[in-house]
């Protein structure tokens, strides 16, 4: 498309007459495959044309030729035929209500169809885009505000089409003089409002556009909440919701601007008219208009006209606009749905690189975030030796600057090693008096170890991978991933530092090979096949079609997205991978391949566990039971830990024996 092309689209947009002329022709089709119903209502609206008349017209015979006559019997009976006018109204309400049914109906039902077939059609045909989360709104609020505003129109349009003209021809027949004085006043607010109904639509279209995506994006928000954290993306996601927030209110601010407008057009049209024949009695009076046409011409206007004029322009405005842009929404021309950017990844600065230098625009962490290769290889302890202990109350030192590292794995000690994982009296309440979630809990986790935490649910044990992550800062105490404090440090130096992987596993719109390498954005087709291979992900990359084959989130089982959110972890160069639960859609066979395989990728595992063989596959497990961390080898804790042998009894079938 040009750009001409694009600003004439885009204004007539704004402006609405390119919704007028595309809703012309389907309008003009269902009209007129109802012609019988509209004829029905023509019928019953003439009598309403004759109740405006009679009533006015009742009411100037009965002071001329009535009361001011002498003659109070023909009076009163003018008056009488004027109430009965006015009770006739009610049949005529009902007979017109019971024909607009067969109007309003069959609209919401055509309305719902194509909603429906156009939420459907392109996830029936297989096409890009997944779930059309505008659908909801338009099968559901759209299409209710559409039948309701449709039938508040057609009923003030008819009322006022059928009640104007029963009242000016009344005005005319009492004395032609009278439509001189109203009809002027009368045209100058109606031509003022109808020429706001173009850009009041335009503004009920923006405000209505900006309520959408800001709907969009905290339903997209909400449901990625985890994913957002563990990532970091949370501020981008906030700023956006900002801009949003900060763009739905500039359309209801314009909007409001539109609707004062209107209100004083609709004053100039109400209110002008009766001012208008106050001030020229006398002028009427010298060209012989009797007391009891001006009386008639008062009740005109203020039993008939002006109020049928002052319900038009109310629906008019508000009703009128709101099916204008509901329906253009819902019949009009599929507008395009942007691509879901590929969202940025914090990348490690490589090393030997000067700050800055790589890809444009691409972030990096300092170097010193970067694992030395000394650590990120280091072998990991051997099953059964000596490791840190780790109580809930710190019975246990930490080994601060100056002091020897803990002799890890039966090794001996190296000063210039630096723990993997390290928390320093840790405690985390949420909230002054509660009772803490965890308290002065020390770790230290060896480069290169397996860890399994294991504990009941809600023990405590997400709360840890979160303190862990940076994600949470806690109450007191000290964490520290590769020798470095997280609490407070920037996201893209947390995503150099570590990975969490959470339960609800983030997959994005793009292709296999872009969600594999989204931690990794430079990683060789080398790298990528053994992570691959390393996983056992191959029959899923062969069933979606290879590596670059497009990847439709939706599409995805649970256990799928875990399986390639695993594989983007064992291609990420942090040191640190932390998985919450992240294989519990997973079988167990598959399960243990991932741990299996992520245990081998050089650096240190850190897993909540699903299932207790996670534990048993593991370098140490920590037992969390909300009274006491306990912390060892698998033997060993089976001997310290009464909760960790009741589960291992579970889980065998029978009760654990001690070794």
């Amino acid at each position: 498309m040009t750009r001409r092309a694009a600003s004439a689209d885009t204004r007539e947009t704004d402006d609405g007459s390119g919704a007028v002329r595309r809703l012309a022709p389907p309008a003009r089709r269902f009209l007129a495959r109802r012609s019988g119903v509209l004829v029905r209502l023509a019928l019953w609206s003439l009598a309403e044309t004759g109740q405006a008349f009679l009533v006015g017209y009742g009411v100037a015979q009965a002071v001329d030729q009535g009361f001011l006559a002498g003659d109070t019997r023909r009076g009163l009976l003018w008056l009488t035929v004027a109430l009965v006018a006015v009770l006739l109204g009610a049949p005529v309400i009902r007979g017109v209500f019971a024909q607009l049914a067969g109007l309003t109906e069959p609209l919401r039902d055509g309305l719902v169809r194509h909603a429906v077939d156009r939420s459907l059609g392109p996830a029936a045909a297989g096409g890009p885009g997944g779930t059309d989360r505008a659908a909801v709104s338009r099968l559901t609020n759209q299409v209710e505000i559409a039948r309701d505003s449709f039938a508040g129109l057609v009923l003030t349009l008819r009322s006022f089409v059928f009640t104007a003209a029963g009242a000016l021809l009344g005005l005319l027949s009492l004395h032609p003089s009278l439509l001189v004085v109203v009809l002027p006043p009368l045209s100058l607010g109606l031509g003022l409002f109808l020429v706001t109904l173009r850009p009041m639509a335009a503004a009920q279209r923006r405000a209505l556009a900006a309520d959408e995506a800001l709907g969009d994006h905290a339903a997209r928000s909400r449901a990625a909440l985890r994913d957002l954290t563990a990532c970091g993306t949370g501020p981008a996601a906030a700023r956006r919701g900002a801009e949003l927030i900060e763009g739905a209110a500039a359309a209801a601010r314009v909007l409001a601007g539109w609707a004062a407008v209107r209100t004083a057009a609709l004053g100039v049209a109400g209110h002008l008219p009766v001012l208008a024949l106050l001030l020229a009695v006398p002028w009427l009076r010298g060209r012989g208009v009797t007391a009891g046409a001006l009386l008639g011409a008062f009740t005109y206007l203020v039993q008939s006209l002006l109020p049928a004029l002052h319900t038009l322009m109310t629906a008019l405005g508000a009703a009128g606009s709101r099916l204008l842009v509901v329906l253009d929404r819902i019949i009009g021309p599929e507008r395009p749905q942007p691509r879901p950017e590929r969202p940025r990844a914090a990348e490690p600065e490589r090393a030997g690189e000067p700050e800055g230098a790589g890809e444009p625009g691409s972030v990096r962490a300092p170097a010193a975030t970067r694992p030395e290769p000394a650590l990120a290889a280091a072998p990991r302890p051997a099953p059964g030796a000596g490791g840190a202990a780790v109580t809930a109350r710190a019975t246990a030192a930490i080994p601060g600057p100056g002091d020897d590292a803990p002799n890890l794995g039966g090794r001996p000690a190296d000063r210039a090693r630096t723990a993997a994982v390290e928390l320093r009296s840790v405690t985390l309440s949420y909230g002054v008096r509660a009772e803490p979630v965890l308290d002065s809990l020390d770790l230290c986790v060896a480069p290169g170890e397996h860890l399994a935490v294991v504990g009941p649910s809600g023990i405590g044990k997400s709360t840890l991978t979160r303190l862990i992550a940076g994600t949470l800062a806690p109450s007191g105490g000290e964490v520290r991933v590769d020798g470095r404090e997280v609490t407070g440090r920037p996201p893209a130096e947390l995503a150099a530092l570590r990975v969490l992987m959470p339960q609800e596993a983030y997959v994005f719109s793009g292709t296999l090979s872009d969600n594999l390498t989204y931690l990794r954005p430079g990683a060789s087709r080398a790298d990528l096949d053994a992570a691959v291979d390393a996983l056992g992900l191959w029959p899923l990359v062969e069933r979606l079609g290879g590596l670059d084959a497009p990847l439709r989130p939706a599409e995805l089982s649970h256990g799928e997205r875990q399986l390639l959110a695993l594989t983007r972890a064992w291609m990420s160069p942090a040191p640190l991978l932390l998985l919450d639960e992240a294989t519990c859609h997973l079988d167990p066979a598959a399960e243990a391949r991932a741990e299996e395989a992520l245990a081998r990728r050089p650096g240190t595992l850190l897993v909540v566990a699903h299932r207790l063989s996670s534990a048993v596959r593991a370098d140490r497990v920590l037992v969390l039971d909300g009274t006491d961390a306990v912390c060892g080898t698998h033997d060993e804790v089976l001997d310290r830990s009464p909760l960790y042998r009741d589960l291992t009894g579970h889980w065998q079938g029978g009760p654990a024996r001690r070794r």
